[in-house]
């Protein structure tokens, strides 16, 4: 009963969030994953590794598949998406912490900049 509560809540949530709100909580979601395969792959545990980078594609992919590209910006974030892309998969191929290193600060520095238009949008 009590997780069913749960899941009802998660769901309500999820469903009353503004687009904006969703695409940082996708962020937020995309770091954490980052940060989770990076300690992974520091314990050798390959399996949580490759989850995690999975998760992380398939947020990414999911972030470049809804873009509007009736916006000029769609265009350059597409690109960036795909960027991520390919050095995910590099990542999972190589397991090299180094690639997380650089890719964290990218997707944070993305996030920042969506959270301050966010903020923007609202006053």
């Amino acid at each position: 009963m009590y997780r069913n509560g749960y899941q009802q809540y998660k769901m309500q949530s999820v469903n009353t969030m503004t687009s904006g709100e969703m695409l940082l909580l996708l962020f937020d979601e995309l770091i954490k994953r980052l940060g989770k395969a990076q300690i992974a792959l520091e314990d050798k545990n390959y399996d949580v590794f490759n989850e995690s980078v999975t998760r992380s594609r398939e947020i990414v992919q999911y972030l470049n598949e809804t873009l509007n590209m009736n916006y000029q910006i769609s265009f350059e974030l597409r690109r960036m998406y795909q960027f991520f892309l390919y050095e995910l998969g590099r990542l999972q191929a190589g397991r090299r912490t180094a690639v997380i290193q650089e890719l964290k600060p990218l997707v944070t520095e993305l996030r920042d900049a969506f959270r301050e238009a966010s903020k923007t949008a609202a006053m």
